[in-house]
Formats: C-alpha cells, sequence, structure tokens
C-alpha cells in the first residue's frame, strides 16, 4: 500500500466503525437502513482490494483508476461509475459579472 491508500484505508475503517455502530443502534428499519448497507459493502471491498494490492484497478477493463476520484470517492469500482460523476459536478459561478 503506497501513503494515499494507508489514508485512506484508515479513513474507510473509521467511516465502516460509523456505519456499523449506526446500524446496531437503529430500533427499525428505515429508508437509510439499505443505503448504509450498501455503502458498507463497498466500504469492506474497498478494503479488501488493498490488501490484496489491486485497489484502483478498474473491474471492468482493469486500468488504473485516476488517483484524484480515489481520493474524493474511496469506493470507486470503475471508470464507468466516474461517468456518473458528471451528472452531479457543477462548476463555480464566475464572480466577475
Amino acid at each position: 500500500m503506497n501513503a494515499m491508500q494507508e489514508k485512506l484505508f484508515l479513513e474507510l475503517r473509521q467511516t465502516k466503525e460509523e456505519i456499523e455502530h449506526s446500524l446496531k443502534h437503529k430500533s427499525k428499519r428505515e429508508w437509510i437502513t439499505s443505503i448504509l448497507e450498501e455503502e458498507l459493502a463497498d466500504i469492506d471491498s474497498a478494503m479488501e482490494k488493498m490488501k490484496r494490492g489491486q485497489y484502483g484497478q478498474c473491474e471492468i477493463s482493469g486500468e488504473l483508476l485516476p488517483d484524484d476520484l480515489l481520493q474524493l470517492i474511496p469506493t470507486l469500482k470503475s471508470t464507468k461509475d466516474s461517468e456518473y460523476l458528471v451528472r452531479f459536478y457543477k462548476k463555480p459561478i464566475n464572480s466577475s459579472f
């Protein structure tokens, strides 16, 4: 694991603990429970890839995913997933009107 991956691994582990704590202390199944469970599965998958030395590889093509995207979304699985980010990306408003 390189330094970036070690940092991401620690962040993923902390997030995993927080999600597990949240799920454990819910008295009933809420709409967000399924979202948290999916995120937990993605975190487990990313952490396992780090342990195997396969983190950052596209699951479809095998090519390396950009480090800047992995830092933003450490559970990114493929380059195809990154294409969906365009929908959520907004350019800043130019302040020189």
